[in-house]
Formats: structure tokens, sequence, C-alpha cells
């Protein structure tokens, strides 16, 4: 039956060897369910509530793309738009529910968009440099946001932040557990990530600072429809919604193509197959997301772990589903952990530097290309806001290619939106 479903003796694969992938993706990719809570509960979301909304967006996505898709492509809340959303929530002096509103607004745009040729558009009118400066912006955010949750960074009136007190409890097991997981990643330790925290928590229990009351325990009940919509109009939370959409489209994309490459599933004139599904799994995981209590969810590039280890099909993501649906029961145990920052903090360094990689696909010899995506990743992590750094690129990319006589070059949809940006700047400020 398996066989049929997933067509494995046509992806020339196996039981076995799709269980074996699928056990290792979920390992590489489940400290999403501590460390998604730990930032989002930080906005006034109840810790219960985004729990069960991350492992539920998570299913529910990683289902889809695994029979409707049959990729072995596993679905869960997205690095960075977390962060972004806790900053919004902040920013605006709104309720969670009002962003979770936006994201859920943006997940439904994302939906139709798949189901049209304008995602494909809006895709291939965006220039590289930046797609990849929106990246790298978001890994430099969270990375600055581990810094900061640990008390390695601490504010500061002269300088805005300076060194905190490497020799306090918290700061020197952040540290500890960034280098003993370092060492784990640079030596391609299979699940690194998670099994650093697991050292790290284990030290932070012995050492006091981690307290446990208990391992397993029934599920959370999952809140539904916890938004409120109509402050998300009110508000004038637009481009909000824009950067929810646009970030969890690049990610997504960059992230299947990069996987499918790896798996072989690329055709040869560069088309997906089933392309349209696959992208389907990520908006309705943002949308059902949304209505639980989490913020955007997205293809994990983790997923190319479970590709490494021969998983070809959607059985490798039907293991990972299962393994999220089995994690709800240790409720207790991710509550004290995400409590902790030094054991998700340096989750959140290592995954910025892995967002950094496409720096290096910038033209920097080109400064009308360089500049944009330089201003992107400067101004995402000090002003705190994904939606900030995105506006200063769309608006100095045509900019430059106007006075350097190459505005031709340039796509309509680009024009408009660094119009719109302008316009939402003047009029709009904060918003």
């Amino acid at each position: 039956m398996l066989n049929k479903w997933f067509r494995l003796n046509e992806n020339h694969t196996n039981v076995k060897t799709e269980l074996l992938a699928g056990v290792t993706t979920f390992l590489t990719m489940v400290y999403i369910v501590v460390v998604n809570p730990a930032i989002l509960s930080s906005a006034g979301v109840p810790f219960d509530q985004v729990f069960m909304a991350t492992i539920i967006a998570a299913v529910v996505g990683t289902l889809i793309m695994a029979f409707a898709a049959n990729y072995p492509i596993a679905i869960a809340p997205g690095m960075g738009l977390n962060a972004y959303f806790v900053t919004e929530v902040v920013q605006q002096d709104v309720s969670y529910s009002v962003i979770l509103g936006a994201v859920f607004v943006s997940g439904i745009l994302f939906v139709l968009l798949s189901l049209t040729s304008l995602r494909k558009t809006l895709i291939t009118a965006i220039p590289p440099s930046l797609k990849y400066g929106i990246t790298s912006g978001i890994g430099l955010f969270i990375a600055f946001l581990g810094l900061r949750m640990s008390g390695i960074i601490v504010p500061s009136e002269e300088t805005l932040v300076t060194l905190g007190d490497l020799t306090a409890k918290g700061p020197l097991l952040t540290v500890f557990g960034l280098f003993f997981t370092l060492v784990l990643i640079a030596r391609n330790v299979t699940g690194g990530l998670f099994i650093g925290m697991f050292v790290t928590g284990i030290i932070g229990f012995f050492t006091g600072q981690l307290q446990l009351d208990g391992f397993i325990d029934a599920p959370p009940a999952p809140v539904f429809w916890d938004m409120d919509l109509g402050a998300v109009f009110s508000n004038g939370l637009y481009t909000v919604i824009f950067a929810f959409l646009l970030v969890t489209i690049f990610d997504t994309t960059g992230t299947m193509i990069g996987v499918a490459e790896q798996a072989g599933f690329i055709r040869k004139d560069g088309s997906l197959p089933r392309a349209r599904a696959a992208l389907m799994a990520d908006a309705s995981a943002t949308t059902v997301g949304a209505m639980f209590g989490t913020s955007p969810s997205s293809a994990y590039i983790e997923s190319s772990s479970g590709v490494a280890a021969g998983g070809r099909t959607g059985l490798t993501t039907m293991v990972v589903a299962l393994l999220f649906i089995l994690s709800m029961f240790f409720a207790p145990v991710v509550g004290a952990v995400s409590g902790l920052p030094a054991i998700t903090a340096p989750v959140l360094i290592i995954v910025g530097c892995f967002m950094m990689g496409g720096l290096a696909k910038v033209n920097w010899g080109s400064f009308d290309d360089a500049f944009p995506a330089f201003i992107i990743i400067l101004s995402m992590p000090l002003t705190s806001s994904i939606a900030t750094g995105i506006s200063f690129g769309f608006i100095t990319y045509p900019l430059l290619k106007l006075v350097t006589g190459k505005g031709k070059e340039v796509h309509w949809m680009l024009y408009m939106f660094a119009v719109i940006f302008i316009l939402q700047m003047v009029f709009f400020p904060g918003h």
C-alpha cells in the first residue's frame, strides 16, 4: 500500500530508507517545537497555544506535502518571521491577536497566489540581490535576538548595546551551548541543533537553571480563531501583511528548489513537477497556523538532511508529521526548556548564520545591486523590523537603476512597490 501511495519503486527507494530519512529530518527541525513557543510567548501568546499551533501547522503542511506533492520536504513555522511577529506586536502597540490576523490574511493571499501565475511573476520580478538581502537580513535579525535573549548582549545608554556579563549563569550556559552545538554542526552530526539543546538543558538542570515539573502529559487544548481581523485593517497593517507574504514566498520557493535539486526532482527545463501542490502545502500551513496561534510556516531547509539519508517521497514527510503529533505529549518538558534562553539562543544564532549564505551570490561589484541588499541587511536588525528592511530595499533598487540608466531592467511591479512603500513611510509611519 505504501509503495502504491508514494510510488517508492518509481523513486528508487524503500520503506526502511524513507523511515530513516523521516526520523533524520524530524531530529534536525524538532527544535522549532521549543524555540517557537519561547519566542512568541514573549509577545503575550500563551505558551500552550503556541505549542499546539506550531505542531498543528507543521502536521497540516507536512501531510499535504506528503500526499498531494509526494515530496520529502517538511513544513513548520519559519524562523525569522516568528521574531518579526514579536517586534510588530511591540512596535504597532497592538495585541498579538491583531498580528495573528495579519498572518492569516497573508496566508489567504498566499493560497490565492499559489493558484495563479501571479506567484511566478512576483518571484521573477524581484531581483536576486533583494531576495538574498532579505534572507540575510532576517539571519542577522534572529541572531541578534538570540544574543539579546541570552544576555550576551545587553542595552547600553552610551552605545545602544554592549557585551553582557559572560560570567553570569545564563550567558555562561549560552556560550557553552553555542560552542558545543557549533562543534556538532561542524562535524556534520545529524540533529546537531537538537542534541546541542538537549545537552545544554541537562547542564541547566544540574546547575539549577532548568526546573522540570514532568515529562509527559496529555496535550494542551488547542485555541482556535484567536484573531482580530478588523484591527488589521483599522490599524493599516498592509506593510506587515506584505512582509509576511513576501518572505514566506521567497523562503519556501528557495528552500523547495534547493531540496528538489539535491533530490534530483528538477526537470531539464528548470521546472519543478507538482510545484503548485507543494506551495499549497506551505500556504495552507500558514493559514491554519494563524487560526490556532502561530507565525507563518515555511518549507524547512533541514529537509535536506532527510534527502541526504535517502528520502525521496512523501513517506519521509509522513513520518515527520507523525513524530510531530507524538511530540504533543511532551508539553511539560518543552515548556520548561523554552523558558531558559540559554537553550534556545544558540539555535537562533546558528540558524542566523545559515541564512547568510546568499550574500556570496550578491553582485557586490555593481553598486546599484549591492547597496539595496546592504541597506536591507543593515536596517532589519537595527530597526527590529523585517518590513522596514524590505521597504528600504524596494525603494533604493529601482531608484539606483533609474539614475544609472538601467531603468528598463526593472520590472514594473518594483516601481509600484517603491511608490507604495514611500507613501506608507510618509503618511503611515510605524505601520
